[in-house]
């Protein structure tokens, strides 16, 4: 049962979520202190079930000196969002879609647009 667990939850103990929006996606915020901005997801965390939005969430951060960052200050740091509060937008309109599959000629999985069956 251990075995088990350990495949649902991965080496963090948290549950691992498939996510269908990944890095490159333009996205649009749907929820939250950003609500109706745009930008592309520049990284996703699947463990976490979060996304890092271009521009969206940024917050300033406090930052000592170390040796990684030699200058210490407020810094601007944009912030993982959560994913089910982001929508990809359509290559066709523009507008939030969901995301589906469908295999091609050769068996390979597609991306898709569930309005507009476009690929993305």
């Amino acid at each position: 049962m251990a075995e088990r667990s350990r495949r649902l939850t991965g080496r963090s103990g948290r549950l691992k979520r498939s996510m269908k929006i990944i890095k490159g996606d333009r996205v649009a915020v749907l929820s939250g202190k950003d609500r109706g901005f745009t930008g592309v997801v520049e990284r996703a965390i699947p463990q976490e079930g979060r996304v890092i939005v271009e521009g969206v969430n940024v917050v300033n951060r406090h930052q000592a000196p170390t040796r990684k960052v030699q200058q210490g200050g407020i810094i601007e740091k944009t912030m993982p969002v959560d994913v089910s509060n982001v929508a990809v937008l359509s290559p066709v309109d523009g507008r939030p879609t969901r995301v589906g599959y469908r295999f091609d000629s050769d068996g390979r999985k597609i991306r898709i647009c569930k309005r507009t069956e476009a690929d993305l």
